[in-house]
């Protein structure tokens, strides 16, 4: 075992002065110490280039086929450690050196004949992380040699924090699951239905197993995602959200190595600074979260409305002033779902099946005019809902995609014509110019009856309605050119986002990732009581990642990779 410094748990807790590239034979020692479960790791695609990193490869043609297979398929890039659901952040964009397939036809040849494989983004070395002891003999060896680490769990990350460094830890092994109806939180005196979840479980595990178990999980919209990683730490929303919550609103406890190198149990009762700051303050900062344990609701029926219809020119904009005019009515029903200028598919829980029909009835009879379709119907469980709706119009993966959002205010936006006016006219400007969509959630916590300062997330979650989310694909070989003029169409509605609502903020896990001001924008006012909270868990500066809390800044070397886009514009 590597030694710490300060006497905790056994370890010694010390920073060296700078980083030292480490020997082969503490590589080596690390690797017996976590069990033979640290590996090199190279791109995804590797398999199929005839140059790897500089070097000749034989491509190995069985392995380059499965690859090909499951390119854009997220079971099969969560399992491996070198893939993230959107590729740039596999790449170093700043040099366009990559690894990368044609996301519209993985088996194109053009790829690697083409071009060089290059390691990009992805760590060099990874620990397949299997428990507790693995994570602290990880932080001794960062202790001793002072080199750059990061956190992955299921490839979720749409800026870049759980790539670089020298050292991954991947907790997407950390599968545990376990219900129980009287879960006591360590030090408490009051039981809960909950669920405790490892690190790496996927959300379509954790549906299935609540499903079993006639329980409700408020979770994500995408099978892969980590339920306990950094959707239940940033926020987590869900469109269950409107009645039961964020993530961070059910979550009981967790257990957390913090990069002091303590083992801690963390709830409302003991550490609860650090519950406070892991209720929104986000991953990869604090620790290396093992689980989770959240709070459940039994299994409930749901209304469901799934309508969509051809978008053209002409309708597009009929379609979101209807969306916009009944939203604050839905919400206050407790409707929740994801829309688009042409399409919707939201549930409620608390209506019955007649009152959903009426409800909806001015959607159903625009898409229907637009020889469109629409169902409103009732069924049994979440988990029949994701399987039957979720699974084929989740977010692609494999494709190089650019994120931008913000939260919505509910006044005066939903309860103001001048307001309505403007939100339709940003939303018809966003498809006019750039022919990009907007991507309208509605997973605020708007009837959840929320106890003021529990959570560390942005309070801008508490008075919004909506998140108005976009995306920019770039092609597999797009240019340093092409990329950047990419990147400055999502700065440019971003920018119209904020000029619109200058007083919001928005969602970490999903906002532009050259977000100016994003420590207000990302947690207002609760920002300087997280980096108050940042500098006693890791006093040494151990993790940092892009935008996160007490992050050091672009101009750290760990960053080189991303482009140089200001981010005050």
């Amino acid at each position: 075992m590597f030694f710490l410094g300060i006497a905790i748990q056994g370890l010694l807790l010390r920073r060296v002065a700078a980083s030292v590239i480490p020997s082969d034979a503490q590589w080596a020692e690390l690797n017996q110490t976590v069990g033979g479960r640290l590996y090199t790791s190279l791109p995804l695609a590797a398999s199929c280039f005839s140059t790897v990193n500089g070097s000749p490869s034989t491509p190995n043609a069985t392995e380059c086929a499965m690859v090909q297979q499951g390119y854009t398929q997220p079971d099969f890039r969560s399992t491996h450690y070198s893939a993230h659901m959107l590729p740039q952040w596999e790449t170093c964009q700043s040099t366009v050196q990559r690894c990368l397939l044609n996301s519209n036809d993985p088996s194109d040849p053009t790829a690697w004949e083409d071009n060089e494989c290059w390691q990009g983004a992805i760590a060099s070395r990874y620990i397949d992380v299997r428990s507790e002891d693995d994570v602290l003999a990880a932080l001794s060896f960062v202790n001793e040699t002072g080199i750059q680490f990061s956190i992955k769990a299921s490839g979720h990350d749409y800026k870049g924090r759980s790539s670089f460094g020298s050292l991954s830890l991947w907790t997407r092994n950390l599968d545990s699951l376990n219900y129980s109806a009287v879960f006591l939180p360590e030090g408490g005196n009051e039981t809960y239905p909950a669920i405790t979840i490892g690190a790496g479980v996927p959300f379509e595990d954790v549906y299935a197993f609540a499903e079993e178990n006639n329980i409700t999980v408020v979770g994500g919209y995408h099978q892969t995602i980590a339920a306990s990683g950094g959707w239940v730490q940033a926020g987590g929303h869900s469109i269950l959200s409107p009645i039961y919550g964020l993530g961070v609103d059910r979550v009981l406890q967790y257990k957390i190595v913090t990069l002091d190198g303590v083992l801690r149990t963390v709830n409302k009762f003991q550490n609860s600074d650090l519950f406070w700051a892991l209720r929104g303050g986000a991953g990869s900062t604090f620790g290396v979260v093992l689980e989770s344990t959240m709070l459940v609701e039994p299994q409930m029926s749901l209304r469901v409305a799934a309508i969509s219809f051809n978008q053209t020119a002409d309708n597009a904009r009929g379609f979101l002033e209807l969306l916009v005019n009944n939203s604050y009515k839905w919400g206050q029903e407790g409707w929740g779902g994801h829309m688009g200028p042409a399409s919707l598919i939201n549930v409620n829980p608390l209506l019955t099946l007649e009152e959903a029909q009426a409800s909806v009835q001015p959607i159903v009879d625009y898409a229907l005019a637009q020889n469109g379709t629409a169902v409103v119907e009732d069924l049994a469980s979440w988990q029949t809902f994701f399987a039957k709706y979720v699974e084929s119009a989740e977010a692609s993966v494999g494709v190089q995609t650019i994120l931008g959002s913000r939260l919505i205010p509910t006044d005066p936006f939903f309860t103001d014509d001048d307001g309505k006016e403007a939100l339709v006219d940003l939303m018809v400007k966003m498809v006019d110019t750039y022919a990009v969509n907007p991507y309208i959630i509605q997973g605020t916590p708007f009837l959840y009856n929320y106890t003021e300062g529990t959570t560390s997330v942005t309070p801008a979650w508490r008075n919004s309605l909506w998140q108005i989310g976009f995306h920019e694909n770039m092609l597999y070989n797009a240019t340093l050119e092409t990329m950047y003029a990419q990147y400055e169409i999502v700065n440019n509605i971003t920018s119209w986002m904020r000029e619109l609502a200058p007083d919001s903020g928005a969602y970490f896990n999903e906002a532009n990732p050259y977000e100016p001001d994003h420590e207000v924008t990302f947690w207002g006012d609760n920002y300087p009581a997280l980096l108050e909270l940042k500098n006693k868990y890791d006093p040494f500066k151990l993790l940092d990642c892009w935008m996160c809390v007490g992050w050091q800044g672009p101009a750290d070397e760990r960053y080189s990779c991303y482009l140089n886009i200001s981010t005050d514009y």
